[in-house]
């Protein structure tokens, strides 16, 4: 194993260190518990938004803290949900008195912890919305979740709607409009590599080279098959056109298109990837209204990529082109 780190016992409290030298003017890092709040919080009357997972995936979530975007991230540890203690810590930092939304990716840890946040955040009298994001069409079922996994739609929603809480919106209104992205996206990845969690010093599966995992789950589980490694269209054709048929998306449909890197995949590569699906949009009268292409979630360094597709109207694509600026996006 080689990795600039340490000790791998203290990885993620020296990655939180590191954000908080480098952003100040964006963010606030809190130690024991572990969390992340923008810089400028609580803000008064304003929805906050609130979300976290396992470490390891970075920039999601604490990459995205700040204005338009997330109120609060709760890094667990690699691959770990955040405890309840955390989520209520952050809650406690940006609740602004207009309520609380939390987005949570479909993984059996972070939907538990959540809910039992949620539950202790209602009893002290502070309103709590969840939506649930459940985008990955590779598989119904997986070694973390009751039915599908959150993945790529995860940052696209805390994006909008980080937008409409920052103008405003009440925490229905905004719960709303996280629900409606949650069930007009899909997503699906694909691994060349596996990853190697520091702790464990090992590669988490063996993948052969001259293999890939399609389908694969973003802390390294395993997705729907493995199959001789192709082009990169081919892999694209695999990803996209079950993204197309699970929807379905049609003729006259437009999108937000992401093109995730896992980690390890240049973006030159990411490109590559980008340049087959819009062909492939545009064969089926599918517009891309906009793009996002990089690392946005990755499994450290794993080399591969995901496709998301989110269906949208005008409404979507307001909030997804309001002023952000976090760590990891902003315009």
């Amino acid at each position: 194993m080689k990795k600039l780190i340490n000790n791998p016992a203290i990885v993620v409290e020296e990655a939180l260190s590191g954000m908080a030298h480098a952003y100040p003017h964006l963010l606030r890092v809190n130690f024991c518990p572990n969390y992340i709040v923008r810089a400028d919080a609580p803000r008064r009357g304003k929805v906050a938004v609130i979300a976290g997972g396992g470490s390891g995936h970075e920039p999601m979530h604490g990459g995205f803290v700040g204005l338009g975007m997330l109120d609060a991230a709760c890094p667990g540890p690699i691959f770990t949900s955040p405890s309840p203690d955390q989520i209520l810590a952050a809650a406690a930092a940006v609740d602004g008195g207009a309520g609380l939304l939390f987005i949570v990716k479909n993984y059996t840890g972070d939907v538990l912890n959540f809910a039992i946040a949620a539950e202790e955040c209602q009893l002290a009298g502070v309103p709590v919305q969840t939506v649930l994001i459940h985008d990955d069409v590779a598989v119904e079922d997986s070694l973390y979740t009751a039915g599908r996994r959150g993945v790529g739609v995860t940052v696209l929603a805390e994006k909008i709607c980080g937008a409409a809480a920052e103008a405003g919106a009440s925490l229905e209104e905004v719960a709303a409009i996280g629900r409606k992205v949650s069930e007009q996206g899909r997503s699906m990845g694909v691994a060349l590599t596996s990853c190697i969690v520091p702790a464990v010093g090992r590669p988490t599966f063996v993948l052969p080279d001259d293999e890939m995992e399609i389908g694969i789950g973003i802390h390294g589980e395993p997705g729907r098959r493995r199959a001789p490694l192709q082009s990169a269209d081919a892999i694209t054709d695999i990803l996209a056109t079950t993204i197309f048929d699970d929807l379905p998306f049609t003729r006259g449909s437009r999108v937000i298109a992401l093109v995730n890197g896992m980690g390890g995949t240049p973006l030159m590569e990411l490109y590559i990837i980008f340049r087959r699906l819009a062909e492939l949009c545009e064969e089926r009268d599918i517009t891309i209204s906009r793009n996002l292409i990089g690392n946005y979630i990755t499994a450290l360094e794993m080399a591969g990529c995901s496709l998301t597709l989110l269906a949208v109207d005008d409404e979507l694509l307001h909030w997804w082109d309001a002023p952000v600026h976090t760590p990891a996006l902003r315009w």
